[in-house]
């Protein structure tokens, strides 16, 4: 299909932008994306996101509205929340969060007051802003607690965590974050925060996924709250989603709206609802399976080429990987990937002595890759990219780096990525 004709109305309307679009659907196909929270939706997601149920307006919830005329969008969204608690195995499911911040802080609102007391893993070590960092509003509003990973071994102490807790008395408790390579024990949390009186809430936002397709324990039985995006890991479209048990439903609700939105984005809905529908299948545990065996293979040739890894390696999606030994800061290392067609994020490293915006590491994960069908066969060749890659650019070598780019376009070209509007 000729580029000029995959989105007729909009290249008709405003050609500027549809260049833009156009231009973003090549890049996509042509790169490897390493970005452990990037995935792709499949064309089933697009189309339930482009619907006309962008033209409705549907404050409250399913049979409790503000504006009538909502037969069709209560179903909708009806649907996505018995698909969500099926899916899950939780007792309340709100699909109504913009995405995974506001859905944060709904529970935030549901929970706590302003300056109360609230406990998440510190930004640097792998947490997420809105876990308390000092940055956000989260940090701001409310007195945040930081718990680590250890030095030697990069690894939540689940002792240290105890002892913080039971000082502090968080009225919150987050467990995840967004550069955790390790598996999170939630029962261990789960002890943490009842012996600690603390409302416990399970971010999974980045494994979502690997949690629906059997890949990653399930924190349902554990926690009192389930946060999570709707994109990564489980393939659908950017938005989120609150899980609790019964007892917190009216709150997490309340919360959601009126407290922090208005009317929910019922085209995200309907993505979501499809998403939920493609995740309960049996090619979707095969998926998330796949997504964890091609990171741990390529964690091994990373580590075959003398790449340091922190925690020595991974248990799910996601590979933190720290340059340091490589003489090579994170960011000079991704903007070099980048231009081999090597798609990554600098990111911070437990205890980083550089800054954030110029940090030791890179994060690298196999959402991406695997949805393309890519196998642990390959993952020795992409090592291989990402050590010349590193390589190339200590020693500032472009030409190095086009080859690099050509060879990914190759192998990309041979597996096609799920939902891209290229023929």
């Amino acid at each position: 299909m000729s580029a000029n004709h995959r989105h007729p109305a909009l290249l008709s309307t405003d050609p500027e932008l549809a260049s833009f679009v156009t231009a973003e659907e090549t890049l996509q196909a042509e790169t490897l994306r390493l970005i452990p929270s990037e995935n792709y939706v499949s064309a089933a997601v697009l189309e339930a996101s482009g619907t006309v149920l962008q033209n409705k307006y549907s404050e409250g919830y399913p049979g409790r509205r503000y504006y009538e005329g909502q037969q069709n969008i209560d179903r909708v969204e009806a649907l996505a929340v018995e698909r969500a608690k099926g899916l899950f195995g939780v007792d309340h499911a709100n699909v109504q969060p913009y995405s995974g911040s506001p859905a944060n802080l709904a529970v935030y609102l549901a929970f706590a007051k302003p300056g109360d007391t609230v406990m998440g893993m510190a930004l640097p070590m792998g947490g997420h802003l809105t876990h308390g960092w000092g940055v956000s509003a989260t940090g701001s509003w409310f007195r945040g607690v930081q718990y680590g990973v250890r030095a030697d071994d990069g690894r939540i102490d689940y002792d240290e965590v105890r002892d913080l807790a039971l000082k502090e008395r968080p009225k919150i408790l987050f467990c995840g974050g967004t550069a955790l390579p390790r598996t999170i024990d939630f029962e261990a949390f789960a002890s943490i925060a009842a012996e600690a009186g603390s409302i416990l809430v399970a971010d999974v936002a980045h494994i979502a996924g690997l949690i629906a397709g059997g890949a990653h324990p399930s924190p349902a039985d554990h926690v009192d709250v389930i946060s999570t995006t709707t994109h990564k890991t489980l393939r659908g479209p950017r938005g989120a989603m609150l899980m609790c048990r019964e007892e917190h439903a009216k709150a997490i609700d309340k919360a959601v709206f009126p407290g922090l939105q208005g009317g929910p984005h019922n085209q995200t809905t309907a993505g979501i609802a499809v998403a939920l529908h493609e995740a309960a299948q049996p090619s979707f545990t095969a998926y998330a399976h796949a997504v964890v065996a091609n990171a741990k293979a390529l964690a091994q040739a990373l580590l075959g080429r003398g790449f340091d890894l922190v925690s020595g390696g991974t248990d799910n999606h996601l590979i933190l990987m720290d340059l340091t030994s490589r003489g090579v800061p994170g960011k000079v290392a991704a903007k070099a990937l980048d231009r081999a067609g090597i798609v990554v994020n600098y990111n911070t490293v437990p205890f980083d002595p550089r800054k954030p915006f110029d940090p030791s590491g890179i994060r690298i994960g196999t959402p991406s890759l695997t949805s393309r069908g890519l196998t642990a066969a390959h993952m020795p060749v992409v090592a291989d990219w990402i050590s010349r890659a590193v390589d190339a650019a200590a020693a500032s070598d472009e030409a190095a780096l086009t080859v690099i780019r050509s060879e990914v376009t190759t192998l990309m070209s041979a597996h096609p990525a799920p939902g891209l509007p290229l023929s």
